[in-house]
């Protein structure tokens, strides 16, 4: 697959089953964030992998959070079910700090392109791949049980794992419809 028809046929991929890609796949993944825009080479992100018991670890995380917040049953319980959805999640955080060049915003940003990165680096491998974020995303319970610190924010939960079926090609926008010139 070519950069352009990466670019112009990426899609999610939400109906996830195992396996996760396997070592030299994930190296590939990750290789691919770090080739991102980064003014300054502040590499303003980390990538939290959760397969196996690590699921089952980021469940509990998500339903704690659940239960502070004073969400009902049924929230708690679809909670516990969230990481499965997937054989692996990577938690995609914005690692920031004050820079005089760089804004926090900029690292942000930075740091959600080495999620696309990551997804596109994943659909180009022939390995499925969805970007959630979600209010666990915000979460001060979430930061801490993954020992965040409180400027770190996560900017997403891909979760990434072998497509169960094969997704019909989205139809091709037109990109100039969204263009303002001045």
């Amino acid at each position: 697959m070519d950069a352009i028809e990466l670019l112009l046929t990426r899609q999610s991929t939400p109906r996830l089953i195992a396996p996760a890609p396997d070592a030299s796949q994930l190296k590939i993944i990750l290789d691919a964030a770090i080739r991102v825009p980064d003014h300054g080479a502040l590499a303003p992100w980390e990538f939290i992998i959760a397969t196996d018991q690590g699921l089952n670890t980021l469940a509990d995380i998500f339903v704690e959070a659940a239960k502070a917040s004073g969400a009902d049953e049924d929230f708690v319980n679809k909670a516990k079910g969230m990481p499965m959805r997937a054989p692996m999640v990577i938690t995609v955080v914005a690692k920031t700090q004050q820079h005089p060049k760089v804004p926090v915003l900029e690292q942000q940003i930075a740091a959600g392109c080495a999620t696309m990165a990551m997804q596109q680096a994943a659909f180009a491998l022939g390995i499925g791949a969805v970007w959630r974020t979600g209010d666990f995303a915000f979460d001060a319970n979430v930061n801490a049980a993954l020992g965040l610190e409180l400027h770190d924010q996560i900017v997403g939960f891909l979760y990434v794992g072998t497509p169960a079926v094969v997704a019909p090609q989205k139809p091709q926008k037109d990109g100039s419809q969204y263009v303002r010139y001045l």
